[in-house]
């Protein structure tokens, strides 16, 4: 099939991933070339599988019940109205023939794939979980980069406490066997142990939010006391949160353990199998949620393309955005091994406080191009590190002052809801957070959400399991 390329002299800029850089770098140009998109002289076509941004700072308020999951994410046709918006994989980027292969949502990948030329090329695909070779990982597991992973873990969790509320066998005593009782004691301790794989942002923030809503929804639960919940958080180094420092990462540990949530350093998962779970540390256990949040590794298009990838699978990146070696392709983002010319390190680290921002170089740089001007290099400041650990609890290390607790938690909400697209958006999460000041949060449980035709099968007299 031959690459659809628009007729004419038009530049047509292809953008792979919409999420923190795909849809920032979009919107920078389409405020930049306002004319030239008008005047139809530059198309800029946005391509992935979704048709939202999803902002994931707010993922764990979302699966806290602070926030309506729809709130943190950003319509990507509703935000970028100047571009064309593909819902859709890219299943292989062809730099040797400047084209990349399209397949759209709802097609067959054996037979819808289209191919789609371009001028330009920017890679912003982004990751996904980095996961290991673990037993039962894969079957038990889920991660905590997604919006439907925060609604699932959301009714999951709450869901579990409904399952320990209704083995009350052995707490009214009722006539059973032993044999009944102890099963039945063993699954209400399952039910209630939760495990998360990972320390960083995503792990903790989550953690923290899951913790507190479930201890809070408790009281609803007569017969379940937030004594008997068991929440544990795994790592194979020796601290959390590594980007708040080693003080702030020590009191976020110390601040964990005080509210009864176990810390294990330096361990590993060994077996996750029928929701049995083995530690390296020679602990054994069942628990009813898995959650793995040990960082993330580029998204696999990246792997499948001819571009030029380091040992660790990521582009090759100058510090003006390019690709080494090629022309007009860029790259930024969690994909992308970008130089950190601050000195911080040695590559920019795969965050939202990067990507919003390499986005808008990069945006600038494109403009350069097209315009026959110097592109810049990509150089930041760093702000800091803020981390929310549950309702009015938090910790930050901002220009070098850290602070903890309640005044952390408002710095949180503060900077990202600045940096929050849109002011629909803003304003939707404001309203959320007002609500919650005169309004327990809910604790219904949808968890028919992720099987909604169970109950019509059951009508038709279709048995499922």
């Amino acid at each position: 099939m031959s690459a659809v390329r628009p007729s004419g002299p038009v530049k047509h800029i292809v953008i792979v991933g919409g999420g923190y850089v795909g849809m920032y770098t979009a919107l920078r140009l389409q405020r930049r070339l306002r004319g030239e998109l008008r005047r139809g002289e530059v198309v800029v076509t946005v391509i992935d599988p979704q048709s939202y941004m999803t902002y994931q700072p707010f993922l764990p308020e979302a699966a806290a019940g602070n926030l309506e999951p729809r709130h943190v994410v950003a319509p990507l046709r509703r935000v970028l109205r100047r571009c064309q918006v593909l819902s859709g994989h890219v299943t292989r980027i062809d730099i040797a023939h400047r084209k990349v292969e399209f397949c759209p949502a709802g097609s067959d990948p054996a037979g819808g794939v289209q191919d789609i030329g371009y001028d330009h090329l920017v890679v912003a695909a982004g990751s996904v979980s980095r996961t290991l070779p673990i037993p039962g990982l894969a079957e038990c597991g889920i991660g905590f980069k997604t919006v439907e992973e925060a609604i699932y873990l959301r009714n999951h969790v709450l869901r579990q406490l409904d399952s320990a509320s209704s083995l009350t066998a052995v707490k009214d005593g009722s006539a059973q066997g032993a044999a009944g009782a102890a099963a039945d004691e063993k699954a209400r301790r399952r039910a209630l142990t939760f495990v998360f794989v990972g320390a960083g942002y995503a792990g903790v923030e989550a953690l923290g939010e899951l913790e507190d809503m479930a201890r809070d929804a408790c009281k609803w639960y007569g017969n379940v006391d937030p004594s008997e919940m068991r929440w544990m958080m795994v790592e194979a180094t020796d601290r959390i949160l590594p980007e708040v420092g080693p003080e702030m990462g020590r009191w976020t540990a110390e601040a964990l353990r005080r509210r009864g949530i176990e810390i294990k350093l330096e361990t590993l998962l060994k077996s996750a199998e029928d929701r049995h779970i083995v530690l390296s540390d020679g602990e054994e256990f069942d628990a009813g949620t898995l959650v793995w949040t040990a960082g993330v590794k580029p998204h696999p298009v990246v792997g499948d393309s001819d571009l030029p990838v380091d040992a660790k699978g990521r582009i090759k990146a100058t510090a003006e955005l390019t690709v080494e070696g090629l022309e007009h392709v860029y790259a930024a983002g969690d994909n992308a091994a970008v130089p950190d010319l601050s000195g911080t390190g040695e590559y920019c680290a795969p965050n939202a406080q990067h990507a919003v921002r390499q986005a808008k170089r990069l945006g600038d740089n494109i403009v350069a191009d097209l315009r026959g001007k110097p592109r810049k290099p990509y150089v930041h400041a760093y702000v800091g590190s803020v981390a929310g650990l549950g309702l009015h609890k938090g910790v930050a290390n901002v220009y070098g002052l850290k602070v903890r607790g309640f005044p952390a938690w408002v710095m949180h909400r503060t900077y990202h809801l600045s940096r929050m697209p849109t002011v629909n958006r803003k304003m939707r999460i404001t309203a959320d957070w007002t609500l919650a000041l005169f309004f327990r949060r809910e604790i219904v449980s949808l968890g028919e959400l992720a099987r909604p035709r169970h109950e019509f099968e059951l009508a038709a007299g279709r048995r499922t399991a």
